[in-house]
């Protein structure tokens, strides 16, 4: 029989080992108040994860028990603002893609701000009211899940983000199944759908220019030089590519700045890829590279460690050792870039879990008030710095390990940080 105190549970099911028979666990408490919950639930949360739940397995691999502690009112301290608020997401049977990246975008601050001041501005205009109807878009969604975690009255625990997910699904069928996803697809849908809600706003209120950027563009949105060298008559044409993450092939035990610098390097266009050059008006062959010719102010890189695999004829994962710096400054700049010196620091990681493409489970690392946590689903954890050394990848493809990096997010370091960094 259960003590009073629990008495008010959800349940969930699981196969037991062996029998193939279900059982049903009565182990999830429900919040406390709508929308979050204490500490004592996120403990007995963390108990359910044990019996395997999404996030048993970083529990047992990503890093020690020693090396972690729940994060609490009590091990936060007085060293965090009041208004900093540290709550996980809960998963709704295949959502830690989703999760993830939602905190690595939380932690975005330039991007959570915009995103929080936006709703205001557009729920100010509303006349409808606040949590009338379900949001109108996926950014809509978004806003009310930034603002309903930064308006807690307590500073930890966990949220449903259930209207987002409903609206996720709704706006592209591709996240409506209950199959694994790619964090990676997620985040650029999310981004680009954004966008296109900002201009479907900006074109009902009248205020829509051709070309016009949003703030998303502002915050991370950075541009390409795509150069072409005809090898006739040595003329080099450019052409300007907007992006807002960057795609990265990856190479065993290499590291992000060589990543970049093969992103760039030097292609020869021959054969049937020969180039239609602009100024002999020929066909030859040419030297085709990409350069970073303007940086954005939050820099996204995405690993690419899931490649298709002729001899096994199917995708497979790439464990190789790719390691990333707390600190990056961009190798492959233009020689004329507007802000060559341009440096960043690391605030988010996105890990996958797992041994190939179609499987496994997502977590992230986020860096806040100069400390860095862990978010597993509805589980947040402040973690030792030296942690995320874990995640570079295996030396050895054939090793055991399963967590590495996928998405990084890198912050540009402002003049104002420099100053007080050499101070």
């Amino acid at each position: 029989m259960l003590h009073a105190k629990f008495a008010n549970l959800h349940t969930y099911q699981t196969k037991e080992a062996g029998s193939g028979s279900t059982v049903l666990h009565s182990l999830t408490p429900r919040p406390l108040t709508p929308g979050a919950t204490d500490d004592t639930t996120m403990g007995l949360l963390n108990f359910v994860k044990s019996f395997g739940g999404s996030g048993s397995a970083v529990k047992s691999g990503i890093i020690a028990d020693a090396a972690r502690s729940e994060v609490s009112a009590h091990t936060l301290g007085e060293s965090f603002p009041e208004d900093e608020k540290f709550f996980g997401l809960e998963n709704f049977g295949n959502t830690c893609y989703c999760n993830s990246v939602l905190q690595a975008l939380y932690a975005c601050e330039p991007f959570r701000r915009r995103l929080i001041e936006h709703r205001e501005e557009t729920t100010s205009m509303s006349s409808s009211g606040v949590g009338s109807k379900p949001p109108e878009s996926l950014l809509g969604a978004l806003g009310d899940l930034f603002h309903e975690i930064s308006s807690q009255r307590k500073r930890t625990g966990y949220v449903a983000p259930k209207p987002f997910i409903d609206r996720l699904k709704m706006d592209n069928m591709l996240f409506r199944g209950h199959m694994h996803q790619d964090a990676h697809e997620f985040l650029n849908f999310l981004l680009n759908e954004c966008c296109e809600n900002l201009e479907k706003e900006l074109k009902e209120n009248g205020r829509y220019e051709p070309q016009q950027k949003t703030w998303i563009h502002d915050v991370f949105e950075g541009k390409l030089a795509n150069q072409t060298r005809c090898l006739w008559c040595e003329n080099t044409t450019n052409r300007e590519e907007c992006f807002l993450d960057l795609s990265v092939d990856i190479e065993q035990n290499s590291s992000i700045t060589a990543c970049l610098n093969n992103f760039s390097a030097k292609e020869l266009l021959g054969k049937e890829d020969k180039f239609q050059c602009d100024r002999c008006g020929g066909l030859h062959e040419a030297q085709k590279r990409m350069l970073i010719q303007s940086v954005p102010n939050v820099l996204c890189l995405h690993l690419k460690r899931f490649k298709y695999i002729e001899s096994i004829g199917r995708h497979a994962k790439l464990n190789h050792r790719v390691v990333f710096p707390a600190q990056l400054k961009i190798p492959n700049l233009v020689d004329d870039a507007v802000d060559p010196d341009a440096a960043y620091n690391l605030f988010a990681v996105v890990v996958h879990i797992g041994s190939g493409p179609n499987h496994g489970h997502y977590v992230c690392f986020a860096k806040r008030q100069k400390k860095w946590f862990l978010y597993d689903d509805d589980s947040v954890e402040l973690v030792d710095e030296e942690q995320l050394q874990h995640v570079f990848g295996s030396t050895q493809d054939s090793s055991s390990g399963s967590e590495h990096g996928y998405i990084l997010f890198y912050s540009k370091i402002s003049t104002s940080q420099d100053q007080s960094a050499a101070a």
